[in-house]
């Protein structure tokens, strides 16, 4: 019988629809920052912001042994950002790997002064020839219209102000749910629900969460995080691609069937195999995600900072990544929290176990 456990759906929803919509855009990340601290306060024994921004938590072992592993889930998300004031509207440029085809029609929140509510808009379809209504759209084709008089709009936004997408997140059939950010915050919610398992449970290691910054411009604050707190291990947290129409069946994986765990030169091979492990002890579902190179993480950050840190990557695969559509199996985060959690529970009390056998 298989003791996968059914997930608190409700509960996990409820806190992803809260981060999902709480705005926090690469380089401005204090509303989802300061939202995410009130969760995570409570699950740890010290907490901090760093230079960067980072938000790290320390929960110490039971053993008191001084060894660490180092979570790391990012908390921003891609955005916009004013690049110029044109006749009563917005020119603007993408912050992080936005998809310019997802843009028309989409309502954002403009962080000027005060919050705007806006539109992104384009030349009507009636206007263009048909040589334009064939081409993809472009950069220079699009807009943003928050409904003000030139001068009104000149005392209200800067050019620099941030930019968000504005969208709600909603359940879908059979435990799905779907909307903007949930790269990355659904593995915000799969490190609470991870530290909320151990407290009722021992673990001898340190555990310290790091919700970081900008990963989506250059893993940066996982970079810098790393190098400060130089951890003994250290395990990402991230999204991937799910199966889709249209999606690579070589670089997609299913999706309902469990967390991802990575394969490939930016795992730590020990390390991923007590993912492995953990996984077929608890008896929760998983997948193989092949990674021959830079796994686009904080993984690849981690990885080489000071003298190299033994690396694993989990991750959720989710629909429309880096769109307001994205989709998820909600039952996937419970489940990647359940083998997190069951990871720490059995890192081992010495740190040669990790050692790499130079005679395989």
């Amino acid at each position: 019988m298989n003791s996968d456990k059914k997930p608190q759906s409700s509960d996990c929803f409820s806190l992803l629809k809260e981060l999902s919509e709480t705005p926090g855009v690469s380089g401005r990340e204090e509303q989802i920052r300061a939202r995410i601290s009130e969760y995570l306060a409570p699950l740890v024994d010290e907490l901090h912001t760093d230079t960067l921004g980072n938000l790290t938590g320390l929960r110490r072992g039971h053993n008191s042994s001084g060894k660490r592993v180092m979570l790391a889930a990012h908390m921003d998300e891609i955005g916009l950002i004013v690049t110029r004031l044109e006749k009563g509207f917005l020119r603007f440029a993408p912050v992080g790997g936005v998809d310019l085809g997802a843009l028309p029609a989409q309502e954002v929140t403009v962080h000027g002064r005060s919050d705007l509510p806006g539109l992104i808009a384009s030349r009507p379809p009636h206007v263009l020839s048909m040589e334009e209504r064939e081409k993809p759209f472009a950069q220079a084709d699009l807009f943003i219209d928050v409904g003000l008089a030139p001068d009104k709009l000149a005392d209200q936004v800067s050019v620099g102000d941030f930019i968000s997408i504005r969208r709600s997140a909603d359940g879908l059939g059979k435990g799905h749910a779907t909307g903007k950010a949930f790269d990355n915050r659904l593995s915000v919610v799969v490190l609470l629900q991870a530290l909320r398992i151990l407290q009722g449970r021992s673990h001898g290691w340190d555990v310290v969460s790091v919700v970081s910054v900008q990963e989506e411009i250059g893993l940066r604050g996982a970079k810098t995080a790393t190098f400060h707190l130089a951890p003994d291990v250290g395990i990402a947290l991230d999204v991937t691609y799910a199966e889709q129409p249209g999606a690579s069946p070589d670089e997609a994986l299913p999706m309902g069937s469990g967390p991802a765990i990575g394969l490939g030169p930016n795992m730590h091979p020990v390390l991923r195999q007590l993912l492995v492990n953990t996984a077929e002890r608890e008896e929760i579902p998983y997948t193989n995600e092949v990674l021959p190179g830079n796994s686009g993480t904080d993984a690849w950050a981690m990885q080489v900072s000071q003298s190299g840190v033994p690396t694993a990557l989990i991750s959720v695969p989710i629909r429309n990544m880096h769109t307001p559509a994205e989709t998820v199996a909600l039952k996937d985060i419970d489940r990647s929290a359940r083998l997190l959690a069951g990871t720490i529970c059995v890192l081992p009390e010495d740190l040669s176990a990790l050692a790499l056998d130079d005679q395989a």
